[in-house]
């Protein structure tokens, strides 16, 4: 390090002091690369690259590229999850019996901040949207692990909330909603389509509101 002062060159990629720093690093590179590009199409080489490090540092911290992006979408995938079971404790704190559209507003208001919240949040919602169309067994497995906690969550809630309805119907009716706001962070375009250019740039608070009317009618649609 003193020759490298010396003769005034820079310094190459290497083991950096800070490991959580250069951990985040890689992550937040990698996020952004596989929303891109896929999985398939993701090179750890050019991670390595983007994020000012070798490979082998890539595999000293996460192992294989499998491996990465586990670590990559459980680390935003976490913090919707979280985000999901801290509202609905508040919720339930409040007086137990929370109607539909709050439900359904605390289970979407973390997905929605993650979209808002910059461009690895942005990023994120992306790369989620692929792994959601993706049938692969390793694609379920990271959903199930990161997810499904706070889902059966709100299907009992939910259950709770509609005596009426069978928990299985409800099931599908979650699976439903998934599916639909999943469409709408990732293809806002479409609504300037459809509506032939009228409604302009959507506001992210009015577009939440009108979805939750949207799928608080669905969950709670008649069974006949």
């Amino acid at each position: 390090m003193v020759e490298a002062k010396a003769s005034g060159k820079r310094r190459g990629p290497g083991r950096p002091k800070d490991d959580q720093a250069v951990r985040e690093v890689i992550l937040d590179q990698a996020e952004l690369a596989f929303a891109e590009h896929g999985f398939a199409g993701t090179k750890v080489r050019d991670i390595a690259r983007a994020a000012d490090v070798n490979q082998n540092m890539i595999r000293y911290y996460f192992g294989t590229k499998d491996e990465l992006f586990d670590a990559v979408y459980r680390r935003h995938g976490g913090v919707i999850s979280r985000g999901r079971h801290e509202r609905l404790d508040a919720l339930l704190a409040d007086d137990g019996r929370p109607t539909v559209p709050q439900l359904i507003h605390a289970y979407l208001k973390p997905q929605w901040d993650m979209k808002y919240s910059g461009p690895g949040g942005a990023a994120f919602v992306r790369l989620q949207a692929r792994l959601h169309a993706e049938p692969a067994e390793y694609a379920l497995r990271l959903r199930r692990e990161v997810y499904d906690d706070s889902l059966r969550r709100y299907i009992q809630a939910l259950s709770e909330a509609l005596p009426g309805i069978p928990r299985q119907v409800i099931s599908v009716r979650m699976a439903f909603l998934v599916g639909t706001y999943m469409f709408m962070l990732n293809d806002l375009g479409r609504l300037n389509d459809l509506t032939e250019g009228q409604i302009g740039e959507p506001g992210r608070d009015e577009m939440l509101r009108q979805l939750v009317l949207f799928l608080t009618a669905g969950l709670t649609a008649p069974l006949e």
